[in-house]
């Protein structure tokens, strides 16, 4: 199957692959939630124009284990991903990376916005 397609005059022409800001922002919640544990319909988008290159600002809840089980054991929090700070720090690299591998944008930035926790009980090991 070819890409290009050919007119009448037999001329070979160029089609585009347009993705809709609807489209992308569904896609940047769903790759967000996923890098923070959360449910995409908490997460907020916002998407910008940065000198023709994409910039998100995603606003999220952070999925955290209680303070009663922190205070219990402290080495949950490694367990679970290290700080909050460190985890929105690292889902900004995995936003940017796996935003582009689908969307062949180009990202001029992403900033994670924690808007709040959502309390989870840590998984076992079985």
């Amino acid at each position: 199957m070819s890409v290009a397609a050919t007119s009448p005059a037999g001329a070979a022409q160029r089609g585009r692959t347009r993705i809709t800001s609807k489209a992308l922002n569904r896609v940047v919640s769903a790759v967000t939630a996923d890098a923070l544990g959360v449910d995409s319909n908490h997460v907020g988008v916002d998407l910008a124009d940065r000198d023709g290159l994409l910039a998100l600002t995603v606003t999220t809840p952070i999925r955290v284990v209680s303070l009663d089980r922190i205070q219990s054991d402290s080495s949950v929090v490694g367990r679970s991903g290290g700080s909050i700070l460190d985890r929105a720090a690292r889902a900004q690299g995995d936003i940017r990376e796996r935003v582009t591998t689908l969307t062949g944008s180009q990202i001029a930035q992403v900033i994670v916005k924690v808007s709040g926790v959502s309390i989870q009980p840590e998984k076992r090991v079985k």
